[in-house]
């Protein structure tokens, strides 16, 4: 089992950047493929960016592809998504993920694939 912490939220203006962590708890962490999805107010959880366990393949939403780029520390037990050039359309509750399987990462895009979730972390972006 596996608890996720995200961090890094906060408000920011139209074009900046931003960068969430996912801390996770034990010692498997390298195990597990890791996610991050997005809700915003009255609509559905969105999938947002998925890399491997290893690092080496990534999956991206359309809507981010160029601006955001997800990455992993497996000595420290991090994920991270860097946001740059944020809309307004980027604000929602940014959500880490982890799940234990064999699936490719650009088959891991729906959110009832992932077993672990994190508590969430606002962004705002203003114009």
């Amino acid at each position: 089992q596996v608890q996720l912490v995200e961090s890094g939220g906060g408000w920011v203006q139209v074009g900046g950047s931003l960068r969430l962590s996912c801390a996770a708890s034990g010692r498997t962490f390298s195990m597990y493929t890791m996610a991050w999805f997005r809700q915003a107010a009255g609509k559905e959880r969105e999938f947002v960016a998925v890399i491997s366990r290893s690092g080496g393949s990534t999956n991206y939403a359309d809507s981010v592809k160029g601006r955001f780029t997800i990455s992993r520390d497996n000595a420290k037990n991090t994920t991270y998504l860097q946001m740059n050039s944020l809309k307004p359309e980027d604000t929602a509750v940014y959500f880490c993920a982890a799940v234990r399987s064999l699936l490719l990462v650009p088959k891991l895009t729906t959110r009832t694939q992932y077993d672990y979730w994190g508590q969430g972390t606002q962004v705002t972006v203003s114009s």
